[in-house]
């Protein structure tokens, strides 16, 4: 599985121009399962996630987590993070998932993380998502997490 996260002062996903998903100061975490992956894979990933210490404390080093500060999740699947860029112009996206299995692993994720946390947004799975951000610091933070 792999995940990109924005830390963010606020994030909003919109689809055909109404905010399907909105939040202040957290994490936008974009998503994309690989074939092989499995929901204990995403539990992995999420328990990293609420853990990484990347947000400013008093003295603004980076010691707090998402959940120290309370901060929000907004959780966007994307499977172009699985984009094979290796040869020509155009990239393939084989290394994804098939979309019923990334679907299936999305929800998972997300049933698991609004379980663990408090406040939790998403996007649409397979919809054609606008999302606004402001990125805070910038701080953007690559995660994979195998079998």
């Amino acid at each position: 599985m792999i995940a990109v996260l924005q830390r963010v002062s606020e994030a909003r996903v919109d689809i055909s121009g109404q905010t399907v998903g909105a939040i202040g100061q957290g994490l936008l975490v974009l998503l994309c399962a690989e074939p092989d992956d499995t929901e204990a894979v995403g539990e992995k990933m999420l328990a990293k996630i609420l853990k990484l210490r990347i947000f400013g404390d008093a003295a603004g080093k980076m010691n707090l987590s998402v959940q120290d500060i309370a901060g929000g999740l907004l959780i966007v699947s994307q499977f172009t993070l699985a984009a094979d860029t290796k040869s020509g112009n155009r990239p393939g996206f084989t290394a994804a998932a098939p979309p019923a299995l990334g679907e299936s692993l999305y929800d998972a994720f997300v049933k698991a993380a609004r379980a663990a946390h408090p406040v939790v947004q998403t996007g649409r799975f397979g919809a054609d998502m606008k999302v606004h951000l402001v990125n805070d610091g910038p701080v953007t933070i690559p995660l994979q997490i195998k079998t």
